[in-house]
């Protein structure tokens, strides 16, 4: 009978240490696909960043610790301008973009050239595009293909509501503007005394639009040079630009001097707007403090 009990209780000992060894090694194991999770985790936020609108939405998701790379148009928010530069965003070089060793990269549409997404897809380097449109309903979609991007889908669903709600309410004042609303030339450039313009289907003209004012230009899409009876027959109330420095500005005496916009009304009254590029064109985070500025800075009086 005491052999019996002392067998019994040896099986049962054994059985529990089983049990505790099974509990034990499944601890084990799930620390350890966690730690290989964190890890995995980690080789893919290795992101290259292509285009400011991008790159500002990136940080807008609290997602910037994953960037290794941006590209020369995003150049906000400042702590940007700190990631390594692989070039501008339609003159890409694979050798620049693979010297990071990324293994995510996302690009707003119109990146390329071509060639270079090839390579990079040929590296086994994952390359996604995101639509860029020049609406509300544009810059939503934009923020929502960013976070499915970088797997974080419920987190860009937040932020996208909240740019919504404020783009509305931007768009909602400038509807309620129950004054004429003004003509607006955009002005990309003006090398060689040519006016380079902005038709319909841009981002100037949609956040002109946005903005309250009409674009004084809309036989043609893009962004085309106009002759000087062009820019006559478009008659601006105000001429609209990027606020560039160096050599590729243009200041107000010289623009108002040259032929093509010495007639116009916005000539006469001499009403020029400048605005940072990215800022204004970007099609982002910021663009419903854009449309409310230039709003303000056309119907101020």
């Amino acid at each position: 009978m005491k052999y019996f009990i002392s067998k019994s209780l040896h099986f049962k000992i054994i059985n529990t240490s089983l049990v505790i060894a099974k509990i034990t090694l499944g601890i084990f194991l799930l620390l350890s696909s966690t730690v290989f999770a964190d890890t995995d985790r980690q080789k893919l936020d290795k992101v290259v960043s292509i285009g400011g609108s991008v790159t500002e939405i990136i940080y807008e998701l609290e997602e910037a610790d994953r960037l290794v790379a941006r590209d020369s148009t995003s150049t906000y928010p400042n702590a940007a301008t700190l990631l390594p530069d692989v070039g501008y965003m339609r003159a890409l070089s694979p050798e620049g973009i693979l010297s990071v060793d990324p293994n995510l990269i996302i690009a707003e549409d119109g990146s390329g050239p071509q060639e270079t997404i090839d390579l990079l897809t040929q590296a086994s380097v994952p390359f996604v595009k995101i639509s860029d449109g020049f609406t509300r309903q544009g810059i939503i979609q934009k923020i929502l293909e960013v976070g499915d991007a970088l797997g974080v889908k419920a987190k860009a669903e937040k932020v996208a509501a909240r740019i919504n709600d404020e783009l509305m309410d931007a768009e909602r004042k400038s509807n309620q503007y129950s004054g004429k609303r003004k003509k607006v030339l955009f002005i990309l450039s003006t090398r060689g005394g040519k006016i380079l313009a902005s038709g319909s289907n841009t981002a100037a003209d949609g956040i002109i639009k946005m903005a309250g004012a009409i674009n004084a230009v809309n036989s043609f899409n893009g962004y085309k040079p106009l002759s000087d009876e062009a820019v006559t027959v478009a008659a601006p109330d105000v001429i609209l630009m990027m606020d560039r420095r160096g050599n590729h500005g243009t200041d107000d005496e010289e623009l108002f001097s040259m032929p093509s916009i010495s007639t116009t009304p916005a000539a006469k009254t001499k009403s020029l707007i400048r605005m940072n590029g990215l800022y204004l064109l970007g099609f982002g985070p910021r663009t419903a403090s854009a449309i409310n500025e230039l709003r303000s800075e056309l119907y101020s009086d």
